[in-house]
């Protein structure tokens, strides 16, 4: 479960890349009630994206040349130096050098061994996001890639992730979850290419998903006002209703109104 508690290895930050941050900011307003707020005049167009006032992720606009327009998951990091050469001694790469980001944190953007960008945030004033698992915010974050178990030998070594399997109708699950965490702890999950037709042509990467209380109606907003629907609403037993969008620009994302957990 995705949670503010935040420890080494989970998710604590999101943003968005994209070419245009109006556009953008009135999307994600219409589907999530999120409204924009700059970061300052020495954040190089940087802001937040809030809910009643508290951060759930951040954006910018970017170039062609910095990328196409995508959302970035970054995950806690204690050292993102130290991070930054395990991933590389893991085969994956550095695409941003560690960074220090004002006196918010240090940040790094790194790639895994089938090159895909991640983010790692190493905190100091800014611990990460204000608001998790609750609707309008990232409540699971879902990998896709070519190979599940080079991954996790991959994301296990870089940043300490383990796996597990859960079960359902025709085949397993990859659980993810941190470092010494318990299944409650699971913060994602991890799917082979192979098994998505769709997300096979679109390649290998990190599919965050934002929690909602009605992903039928956001799936209608969305197509209201240009974004694309890439699966349409579906129910899945034991873990909600779900629907993967990608808006304006091109950024791929998942909406799910998860299903009450169990005691």
């Amino acid at each position: 479960m995705l949670t503010t508690r935040f420890v080494d290895g989970a998710p604590n930050w999101i943003d968005l890349g994209t070419p245009e941050i109006d556009g953008a900011v009135s999307f994600y307003h219409g589907l999530f009630g999120w409204r924009f707020q700059s970061a300052g005049p020495d954040a190089g167009g940087y802001g937040f994206f809030q809910l009643d006032g508290r951060t759930v992720a951040g954006g910018m606009q970017t170039t062609p040349e910095q990328g196409p327009p995508s959302w970035t998951v970054y995950f806690r990091s204690a050292d993102a130096q130290a991070t930054a050469k395990a991933a590389e001694q893991a085969h994956g790469s550095v695409l941003t050098q560690p960074t220090d980001v004002l006196d918010r944190g240090r940040m790094a953007i790194l790639a895994d061994r089938a090159g895909v960008p991640f983010g790692v945030w190493q905190p100091s004033r800014t611990k990460g996001v204000d608001l998790a698992g609750d609707p309008g915010s990232l409540c699971w974050a879902e990998l896709y890639t070519p190979d599940i178990a080079a991954a996790a030998a991959f994301y296990r070594k870089a940043l300490g992730l383990e796996t597990f399997g859960v079960p359902f109708p025709g085949g397993t699950y990859t659980c993810v979850n941190p470092a010494g965490g318990d299944e409650a702890s699971a913060f994602g999950g991890m799917v082979p290419l192979a098994e998505d037709p769709a997300e096979a042509q679109a390649g290998a990467y990190w599919l965050p998903y934002f929690e909602v209380e009605d992903p039928d109606a956001v799936v209608e907003k969305a197509q209201q006002t240009g974004g694309t629907v890439r699966m349409p609403a579906t129910t899945l037993a034991g873990v909600g209703r779900m629907a993967k969008l990608a808006d304006p620009y091109g950024a791929r994302f998942a909406v799910l109104k998860s299903e009450p957990q169990q005691a």
